[in-house]
């Protein structure tokens, strides 16, 4: 048995000793170093740049806009994001500029040299400002729009005893990756090699065809390199990275290796969208939902990138997994003056979650209802529909972990024992809860789309090599691929190697996002390895004269009627050397029934959801405002724990980004500036800051993934904030609808 069993880390020991090769440990012969000349206003025109007559310019590689082969575009969902500013600038840190040199400390003073001279336009920074202020995109400054309508909401607020009406805000959150954005360009005839840091290899690929005018998929070979981490941060962002890099690489006829420092990393890069989000809600006096009616605005930035799909998840997790047959749902994603906003483990959802549960207890406040009753009361089931009409038909856990989380942090009885201390204490104590849900996989029919495509190849010494694009950035890919095909195949994990991601190799599996890695591409992976065995099995009746029907394996053995043949690896040392089955592949099918309709966000959106609850406990300190999270109690629902331990690892990690989302992780922002850009200031937790978890894994199995699994990755990170918040609120007896949740505010709101 290798599902459910918590056997080494395939890239632990190389981490762990030091051998593991990241980015920066890269070096090429000639290899030069790459930095970038950025904007320092947020909207202007560029009327000219000049360059220091004294400086040396025959030492450097300087490249513009005008040194661009082909389109001066970034291939993404939009085509709107040019890759270095021809004219016009659109916000702080854009990118004008290229320059290598034999040091990154020759290039930076090359920088120097260089001023861009600029008329200054109006600009709008502020999301409230941008459906009125200076036009940048279109004749409404919107990146997209979505619309999402269930049942006749009027009726609903009709049928209504109460009406509760606020408005809840979240900040810009950075990824905070351990290892900046870095890539290495390495230039050949007609082609370019790419070693990065990265999430999606194939984004990047899409990216530089253009970009380099290239015509064939091949041209552009991306490698990637051992990845400390992405979180989102490292899905669209590479695109643009890379193909700097490639220009410089390309004009100069050297490698350039360009990796950002901490400052730039997080002055240039994408975040977290921030949000401003509107509840009117209808409700029965027992705490029964009539309507829900949400108005969702993101800031998207200068540029679309992918908000567009940002907000999709965003709405369609709006309404989160309470029963309401009466639903009106608008989303708006605008474009400012901010630097672009991106991808962010939770995709949108982490924003709307919040919003919905601090408005859930506004509900229970209201009725003088306990919140987790509120949440019993209304809690889907079984044959209950989502916001779009999606009837929920199997692994439905929420009554499950709701009960699980709330009998583990012996929730109702601290609720009532820190009321009782609430008006005496100078420590003040406090308990929250939430309830949430996250899709897995691609929105709609995104993954028919995609059409992911994954491989098995036997090698010459009779191991089991896994072909696919997914990145291990940390989460443990490689290793519950290996788990995956050891247990079809019946065989010991140690016989299963990863190939690496080298897109000229494997095919594409799709993006490492939208927690789908183990469900959609680890089910192709089991899928080919089932239809290995079964060719090995016929194979190997031919050899021995006999009906397949009598051939097992079992145990790394194969067995005719009962009697040991041939061990599994030197079978497959006899197929690879005697041209029998050494490969599989599968591509992916959508399954019948799944239908989705993208103009009016009706039907599927998901194939099936993971679900949550997670409990907060806090510590407020009365004199310093300090707030402690002192117990995380989790039930997160992932269908089947192909790996328990990563698991757990999963969803405390992402419990911990949610804690910080929730309490210290303001990132400040004016006039399109990022006023603390260092690790020192840009605060996120640390292990000091990380309250005793414990968390339980709740396995409602689903059938359309391996095993029964479903997506993690994202699940932690919706639940957390808006529990930390109800535990402030019930500890200061004040409430809190913006995170992050500061002592400042705390201090503020208890001392008006």
């Amino acid at each position: 048995m290798s599902i459910g069993v918590n056997v080494p880390r395939k890239d632990g020991q190389s981490k762990v000793n030091g051998q593991a090769a990241y980015v920066d440990d890269l070096s090429f012969d000639g290899m030069l170093y790459g930095v970038t000349l950025r904007s320092q206003i947020p909207h202007g025109k560029i009327r000219a740049i000049q360059f220091d007559p004294k400086f040396d310019w025959s030492s450097v590689v300087v490249v513009d806009h005008s040194d661009i082969p082909g389109q001066n575009i970034v291939t993404l969902i939009q085509r709107d994001q040019p890759f270095l500013a021809a004219q016009l600038i659109r916000h702080v840190n854009e990118p004008i500029l290229l320059i290598a040199a034999t040091s990154r400390k020759k290039a930076m003073e090359a920088r120097t040299r260089i001023e861009i001279i600029v008329d200054e336009l109006p600009s709008v920074t502020n999301l409230e400002k941008a459906a009125t202020g200076v036009r940048l995109y279109g004749e409404d400054n919107l990146f997209k729009e979505i619309h999402i309508e269930k049942g006749d909401l009027p009726r609903g607020f009709a049928e209504a005893d109460y009406i509760v009406e606020r408005t809840y805000k979240t900040g810009l959150q950075e990824q905070m990756y351990i290892e900046p954005q870095g890539v290495i360009a390495v230039p050949g005839k007609d082609r370019i090699s790419i070693y990065g840091s990265l999430q999606c290899p194939h984004y990047v690929v899409k990216a530089l065809l253009p970009l380099l005018s290239f015509s064939h998929p091949d041209q552009v070979q991306v490698i990637q390199m051992v990845t400390g981490g992405g979180f989102g941060g490292k899905e669209e962002y590479p695109n643009l990275l890379a193909g700097h890099a490639a220009l410089l690489a390309m004009k100069s006829e050297c490698p350039v290796k360009m990796v950002y420092d901490r400052a730039e990393d997080i002055l240039a890069t994408t975040k977290r969208h921030p949000s401003i989000i509107r509840h009117k809600t209808g409700l029965k006096s027992d705490g029964t939902l009539t309507a829900l009616a949400i108005e969702i605005d993101f800031d998207g930035g200068a540029y679309a990138t992918l908000s567009e799909v940002v907000l999709s998840r965003g709405c369609i997790h709006a309404a989160g997994p309470y029963r309401c047959e009466n639903i009106d749902i608008v989303g708006r994603a605008w474009a400012t003056n901010n630097p672009p906003n991106g991808a962010f483990r939770g995709f949108g959802a982490p924003q709307t979650c919040f919003a919905l549960e601090r408005q859930i207890d506004l509900v229970a406040k209201t009725l003088g209802i306990d919140p987790l009753e509120v949440r019993r009361r209304n809690a889907m089931e079984p044959g209950d529909s989502t916001a779009t009409g999606q009837v929920l038909t199997e692994s439905v856990a929420t009554h499950k972990c709701l009960e699980q989380a709330v009998k583990a942090s012996d929730y109702i009885r601290k609720r009532s024992e820190y009321s009782k201390l609430l008006p005496k204490a100078r420590i003040r104590r406090g308990i929250g809860l939430s309830l949430f849900f996250h899709g897995s996989g691609f929105t709609g029919d995104g993954e028919n789309r995609i059409r992911g495509r994954a491989g098995l190849q036997v090698t010459p010494d009779g191991f089991i090599e896994i072909l696919t694009s997914s990145t291990d950035i940390g989460q443990g890919t490689e290793t519950i691929f290996a788990q995956m095909v050891a247990e079809e195949l019946g065989i010991p994990v140690d016989l299963c190697r990863n190939a690496g991601v080298d897109t000229n190799r494997v095919p594409d599996s799709g993006p490492t996002v939208a927690s789908r890695t183990c469900m959609i591409v680890g089910d192709l992976v089991r899928s080919a390895a089932a239809q290995l065995r079964e060719d090995l099995i016929k194979w190997l009746a031919e050899l021995e004269n006999c009906n397949a029907e009598q051939i097992t394996l079992v145990g790394g053995c194969f067995l005719l009627s009962g009697q040991r043949v041939a061990s599994f690896q030197d079978l497959a040392k006899r197929a690879c050397s005697e041209g029998g089955p050494a490969s599989a592949s599968k591509t992916y099918v959508q399954p019948e029934g799944l239908e989705w309709d993208e103009k009016t966000y009706q039907g599927q959106a998901y194939p099936v959801f993971s679900w949550g609850c997670d409990v907060a406990e806090v510590e407020i300190d009365l004199d310093t405002y300090e707030i402690s999270v002192t117990r995380f109690t989790a039930a997160q629902d992932v269908g089947k724990a192909i790996h328990p331990v990563m698991v757990m690892g999963q969803i405390e990690g992402g419990s911990l980004q949610a804690i910080g989302y929730a309490t210290m992780e303001e990132v400040l922002q004016k006039n399109g500036w990022i006023e603390n850009h260092r690790m020192t200031n840009c605060l996120i937790p640390t292990a000091l800051d990380a309250p005793a978890f414990e968390t339980h894994i709740i396995e409602e199995p689903f059938s359309g993934g391996p095993f029964g699994a479903k997506g993690v990755g994202e699940l932690p990170t919706d639940g957390g904030a808006p529990a930390v918040a109800a535990a402030i609120d019930h500890a200061t007896g004040q409430r809190f609808d913006e995170i992050p949740v500061t002592p400042e505010k705390i201090e503020l709101a208890l001392n008006p």
